[in-house]
């Protein structure tokens, strides 16, 4: 049996073994094992990514009848973003049972924050494609439950879009004074949010950090979030 400790920590009993494999192997092993490998576990990851989604949105949507779209959208970013999927994983050890290329294991690859989120997305597209969605949204829920439980869902829109941004690994946004205006009893900022060079959203407050949580507010608005 493949990675009995996984499957008996995710609650679910693969019919076909070879799913689980593929979900565990990363490209570092695929190249590096190319006549033994099942291949990666990246189209596994895309599709758990939107299987992942469509779980989400449906329960939340369950979960809080009275919120609206903007604040649900929030709370599911939150809930399913790499921070998030990353203690998941780690909840299941599931970076003991990763299949890694030499060079990625030496490296620490096994508690990789963005390899841990994918291989999570991965095995929750295994589960779905072995057992259907009832078992796939079984295997989430526990989570997401928990997640909301211990955490509550971010809110503050500078932490929420800098863990969207962070869904590619390394990557941060500045917060870029503009403008400064008015008198000292009566000032304006105007803030510009970037990532790299392109301006994401801008936002004005009478202070900085009111100026810098508008303009995350405006990045967000653009993003659909």
């Amino acid at each position: 049996m493949i990675a009995p400790e996984l499957q008996a920590a995710a609650g679910y009993q693969f019919r076909d073994s070879r799913l689980l494999e593929r979900a565990l192997s990363h490209s570092s092993y695929a190249n590096e094992c190319k006549g033994e490998s099942p291949g990666s576990n990246e189209r596994l990851e895309f599709l758990g990514d939107s299987v992942l989604g469509f779980i989400a949105a449906e329960y939340f949507y369950h979960e809080h009848p009275g919120k609206p779209e903007g604040e649900l959208t929030k709370i599911r970013a939150s809930a399913v973003c790499e921070t998030a999927l990353c203690g998941y994983a780690r909840k299941l050890r599931l970076g003991e049972a990763l299949l890694l290329g030499r060079g990625e294991r030496g490296a620490g690859g096994t508690d990789r924050s963005s390899i841990l989120a994918d291989a999570f997305e991965a095995l929750l597209a295994a589960i779905y494609l072995d057992g259907g969605m009832d078992a796939a949204r079984a295997f989430v829920l526990r989570f997401l439950r928990e997640e909301q439980t211990v955490r509550p869902a971010v809110t503050d829109s500078k932490t929420l879009l800098q863990q969207i941004v962070q869904q590619n690994p390394e990557e941060a946004v500045d917060y870029v004074l503009i403008d400064e205006s008015g008198p000292s009893h009566d000032k304006c900022f105007l803030v510009e949010v970037r990532l790299h060079s392109n301006v994401l959203g801008t936002g004005q407050g009478r202070s900085k950090k009111l100026a810098e949580q508008a303009a995350a507010a405006e990045a967000l608005k653009l993003m659909g979030i």
